[in-house]
C-alpha cells in the first residue's frame, strides 16, 4: 500500500471517528433537552389547579366533591381561592412542614407539593397568624402568582379571596405584601402567642412593600401566604390577609387570567400533549437527519480527496 493510499485511509479513519462522535454528543443533547422539556411539562401539569378543581367545593353540593378528596387523603381541610388568579387549590397540614414540600394533595410523591398549613398552627384558622405555605412555580401554578402582588398595579386590584375550611367559605381580604428573609424569625413564627400579637402586626406592616389600610388589628385573625422568591436566594414574597366569617363576591373575571396564561404558554400546552414516545421518535429522526448530512459532507470530501 502507497503513501497517498495510507494517507486517504488515514483521513477517512480521522473523519469517521470526529463524524461519530458529533454525532453522539448531538443526540445525547437533544435527547437530555427532549426529556428535560418533557419531565418540566409533566411537573407542571401536574401542579396546575385543572387537576383538583372537581374536588373544589361549593356551597350548591355541601362539599361532596371536596369529602371525596379528603378520602384520598385525610390531611386535606380546606381550599384556598385568590379570585382573579390561578391559585385555586386544595390545603393540606402534615406532622410537620416537611411532608408536603414533596407530597402532593393527594397524598401522592410530587416536587411541586402540596399548599400547606404550617403545622404549628389550627386547622380552624383560629389563630392570630397562620402561615401558608407554597411553591414558586412557573406558568402561574402553585404560588408561583404571588410573588407578582409586588407590582402595586396588582396589589391594588387584587383585594379579596376565599378559604373554604368547617364547610363554611371565610372571606380574605388582602391588606399587605411583603420580601423577607426565610430566616425571619419574626414573621415566620406560627401561632404567635397573644402578648406578642400588637408587635408581630407592627413588625409586619413595618416590613410590608405594600399595605392597604383596612383598620386591621390584634382582634383579627389574619393568613399569610408564603413563596421562595425569584429575586434572591432565601428570600420569600409573603401575601398577607385578614380573614373574616363572610365571604366576598369574586370582583374579579379569571377566564381573563386565564386566557393570558394560555397565550403566553400556547407552545408549551401543546409540548404537554405530545407523548415520551412521540419526543423520542422526533429525536430519533433528528439525528437520522444528522447522520445524513455527515454522509454526505464526507462523500465530498472523499471525492476531493480522490481527485487530488
Amino acid at each position: 500500500m502507497n503513501t497517498k493510499a495510507i494517507g486517504r485511509m488515514s483521513i477517512n479513519i480521522t473523519n469517521s471517528i470526529v463524524n461519530n462522535t458529533v454525532l453522539v454528543i448531538i443526540v445525547l443533547l437533544v435527547a437530555f433537552a427532549g426529556y428535560a422539556l418533557w419531565d418540566s411539562n409533566q411537573l407542571h401539569m401536574g401542579a396546575d389547579k385543572s387537576n383538583y378543581s372537581v374536588y373544589k367545593p361549593t356551597q350548591a353540593d355541601n362539599g361532596k366533591s371536596f369529602k371525596e378528596l379528603q378520602d384520598i387523603n385525610d390531611e386535606v381541610f380546606a381550599w384556598l381561592t385568590i379570585y382573579g388568579t390561578n391559585i385555586d387549590y386544595p390545603v393540606t397540614q402534615g406532622p410537620d412542614n416537611m411532608k408536603y414540600v414533596n407530597t402532593n394533595a393527594e397524598g401522592q410523591y410530587s416536587l411541586s407539593g402540596a399548599i400547606f398549613l404550617d403545622y404549628a398552627n389550627s386547622k380552624d384558622f383560629s389563630d392570630f397568624n397562620n402561615i401558608l405555605y407554597g411553591h414558586h412555580m412557573a406558568r402561574n401554578v402553585m404560588f408561583g402568582e404571588i410573588g407578582e402582588f409586588s407590582d402595586k398595579r396588582k396589589f391594588d386590584s387584587h383585594l379579596y379571596g376565599n378559604l373554604h375550611f368547617n364547610d363554611q367559605d371565610h372571606g380574605i381580604e388582602f391588606f399587605a405584601f411583603l420580601h423577607v428573609d426565610a430566616y425571619d424569625r419574626t414573621v415566620f413564627d406560627a401561632g404567635v402567642r397573644e402578648e406578642h400579637w400588637q408587635s408581630y402586626l407592627d413588625g409586619l406592616l413595618d416590613k410590608a412593600i405594600h399595605i392597604r389600610d383596612i383598620g386591621i388589628t390584634i382582634n383579627d385573625r389574619i393568613v399569610l401566604l408564603s413563596t421562595c422568591s425569584s429575586d434572591s436566594t432565601n428570600g420569600r414574597d409573603i401575601l398577607v390577609g385578614r380573614i373574616s366569617d363572610a365571604s366576598y363576591e369574586n370582583n374579579l373575571n379569571n377566564n381573563n387570567n386565564e386566557r393570558e396564561a394560555a397565550t403566553n404558554n400556547n407552545g408549551i400546552s401543546i409540548v404537554r400533549k405530545i407523548p415520551l414516545w412521540a419526543l423520542i421518535l422526533v429525536m430519533v429522526l433528528i439525528a437520522r437527519l444528522v447522520v445524513i448530512i455527515l454522509d454526505v459532507s464526507n462523500t465530498r470530501k472523499r471525492v476531493e480527496i480522490y481527485e487530488t
